[in-house]
């Protein structure tokens, strides 16, 4: 999907013009963890940065940044903030709510991509608030945030086989079958960021959430 082009510029945002949009991704810091399950947050913002040539070569406030200028259709233009958290997963909130008291963006402004034990392997879902739905990322942001209503993408993982402990589960890479769904699940993951940011969250929730349902 070409809905939106980059611009990268690796100057930080002048006074007053910060980015009016930020896309968490939700996962844990080190190569060691990269593939994992619980990192599928990571893996589709890396991919959606890879795709409108961003770079996450800034650090600040615990996270990895990679900061950009989105063209828009119709001629609008905006900047985004795209944010790795190096806190690992349950403590993600400190960084979010220090990086959105920094660049002074609304919660709504704020999409936070995850895996999500509760839907299928490669399914995803969008919403524009609620609760944390067990996942502890999403937790600690709803908790330095003050709000539950900002948006998420759940990017679904599964459930772990048998008596398996979930924590043991998130923490394996992807299987080779699972993978290959995983592939497809984050390319259309970081269509939905696309539409997001172009059409709005209710748009974005009209085209993806039902693809995901048929």
């Amino acid at each position: 999907m070409q809905a939106v082009r980059s611009i990268f510029q690796r100057r930080a945002p002048a006074e007053g013009s910060g980015p009016a949009k930020m896309i968490v991704g939700l996962g844990n810091p080190g190569p060691e963890h990269a593939r994992n399950r619980h990192n599928a947050g990571f893996q589709v913002i890396e991919l959606w940065a890879q795709r409108h040539g961003l770079e996450f070569d800034k650090h600040q406030k615990r996270a990895r940044l990679a900061i950009g200028r989105i063209e828009l259709p119709g001629g609008k233009a905006e900047r985004v903030l795209l944010a790795k958290p190096l806190t690992f997963m349950n403590a993600a909130g400190e960084s979010v709510g220090q990086l959105r008291a920094f660049y002074k963006i609304e919660p709504a402004g704020i999409l936070v991509v995850s895996d999500d034990l509760d839907l299928p392997v490669g399914r995803i879902r969008l919403r524009s608030g609620g609760g944390a739905g067990g996942q502890k990322g999403v937790k600690s942001i709803i908790q330095h945030l003050g709000t539950e209503e900002f948006p998420r993408l759940r990017v679904g993982i599964g459930r772990p086989p048998g008596r398996m402990d979930p924590v043991d589960y998130v923490l394996q890479n992807f299987s080779a079958a699972d993978e290959e769904t995983m592939a497809i699940a984050r390319v259309r993951a970081a269509d939905t960021l696309d539409t997001w940011l172009a059409s709005g969250i209710g748009e974005a929730m009209n085209q993806f959430n039902q693809k995901n349902e048929t």
